[in-house]
């Protein structure tokens, strides 16, 4: 790191040190006390730090904190916010809350091994105050650390540490400005953010989601995921040892297609081997290239289409992955099991166009080398052509004649999977007939989409509605 990089960071801790109402604990596990250094190197620690933690050994870590099943991971890092947090405010609020915001940052980290056989990653959090006597707000992230070496990835550790601290106290009332903060004097391919979330009363009008979205907009990480109840989630923790099952669409709005075409898929991958429902999980997909569709991020229709989906009771994945083979190879970064990506046939016809493959060596067929090497099948929904009267399905595709015979090489090898078990109703729905309907008023739209999504639409006036 370069000298007038490291000022920055210690400029930051010194700004903290110097505000007279921060004062706080440092509870850090794995990786040493990388965060609370740059504190104490700035100067002025005094005013600001009431303690300095390592609970390394398991033992004592449970005795602190209470028993885990695991200790990277998200509740061992809310275990010692909470823990720490309730201890300063025990032991000094009487004393000094009066004048004194209190916070507690803590982090429980798995850098680089000896053999570099582990995965590198981490769970820090602050919990603060943002006035004296003020209820206390949280930010919790988790990072993946890129650096080859254990050293490096300490280091890079202990600046984003800084950036979080520094702007859970004097970014606070800016989320935007705070998340793109947290890679100050590092680089994404250091430190990747994948997932965050602010709670509390300096956050009750923070959409987490929005959040989600704006690490994957700025490069902070390339996939974000929220649950069915709207609550951001942690990739590599959903997806860990999961069999996953994927649509990719717009979803502007979700319609009857959009669910016929998932719960087809599904019905199919439950009859492949090794598949397991209660090991399962099924995600819908945005791509950024499909948000940014019209040049810029409209964030009202982000989140008609995450309301849509929520309401179906889906996980939502944001991610960068415009390739499909990209996106196969995020997945099976977390999990051996058995994965799938389900599409329309028009998506099929999509992924056999070369023109999307000029940036690899080897082409198309390098990208579907890359797409199906670890046994990851596409379930291809058909489509009803209604120019020609006639079904397309994988069976009557015309490809190229340069890629006929990939194409059927890798129908016969089973990578791409008819389905025949489709609601036919649903074969005429299509999501830019909804949104014309809507427009014209039109409330037979009503139809050609799920009940929940229908009352979503009409309760929030998504669309025009």
């Amino acid at each position: 790191m370069a000298n007038t990089e490291k000022t920055k960071t210690l400029d930051k801790a010194l700004q903290v040190n110097l505000d007279p109402k921060r004062y706080g604990t440092f509870a850090e596990i794995g990786a040493g006390q990388e965060v609370v250094r740059w504190f104490f190197r700035a100067g002025a620690a005094a005013g600001t730090i009431s303690k300095s933690i390592s609970a390394y050994d398991m033992k004592v870590s449970d005795a602190i904190y209470g028993q885990c099943q695991r200790y990277v991971c998200r509740d061992r890092l809310e275990s010692m916010l909470e823990y720490e947090q309730d201890l300063n405010l025990e032991r000094l609020k009487t004393e000094r809350g009066d004048t004194t915001a209190f916070f507690t940052f803590a982090d429980t980290v798995s850098a680089r091994n000896y053999h570099g056989t582990n995965e590198c990653h981490g769970w820090m959090g602050v919990r603060f105050q943002a006035h004296p006597r003020d209820e206390s707000s949280q930010i919790i992230i988790h990072v993946r650390m890129l650096d080859t070496t254990n050293a490096l990835q300490q280091e890079a550790l202990g600046v984003v540490g800084v950036n979080l601290l520094y702007g859970a106290c004097m970014l606070h009332h800016s989320p935007d400005q705070l998340i793109e903060s947290l890679l100050d004097n590092l680089s994404t391919a250091r430190i990747e953010i994948d997932m965050i979330e602010f709670s509390g009363i300096e956050f009750r009008h923070v959409d987490n989601r929005l959040m989600s979205l704006k690490l994957v907009q700025l490069g902070l990480t390339s996939a974000a995921m929220f649950g069915a109840e709207g609550k951001v989630l942690q990739p590599s923790e959903v997806l860990r040892k999961k069999a996953v099952l994927v649509e990719r669409g717009s979803f502007r709005p979700v319609c009857n297609t959009n669910i016929d075409i998932m719960r087809c898929a599904y019905e199919q991958f439950m009859a492949e081997p090794g598949v397991d429902p209660d090991s399962t999980i099924q995600i819908m997909e945005i791509t950024m290239s499909n948000l940014m569709a019209d040049g810029q991020i409209d964030y009202r229709d982000f989140l008609a289409r995450a309301d849509m989906l929520v309401a179906c009771g889906m996980t939502v994945l944001i991610s960068d992955y415009f390739q499909y083979f990209r996106l196969g190879a995020y997945l099976r970064r977390y999990t051996k099991k058995k994965i799938g990506i389900t599409m329309g046939i028009g998506s099929v016809r999509e992924l056999f166009d070369e023109k999307y493959y000029t940036a690899l060596d080897g082409g198309i067929l390098e990208s579907f080398g890359r797409l199906f090497k670890n046994d990851l099948k596409l379930y291809v929904y058909p489509l009803k052509d209604a120019a020609k009267k006639e079904l397309v399905t994988i069976d009557n595709l015309e490809v190229s004649d340069e890629l006929k015979n990939l194409y059927h090489y890798l129908i016969d090898r089973g990578c791409i999977e008819q389905l025949n078990n489709y609601d036919e109703s649903c074969l005429e729905v299509f999501s830019r007939d909804v949104l014309a309907k809507i427009a014209a008023g039109d409330k037979s739209w009503e139809n050609m989409v799920p009940d929940e999504v229908a009352k979503v639409i009409k309760a929030r006036g998504y669309f025009a509605a």
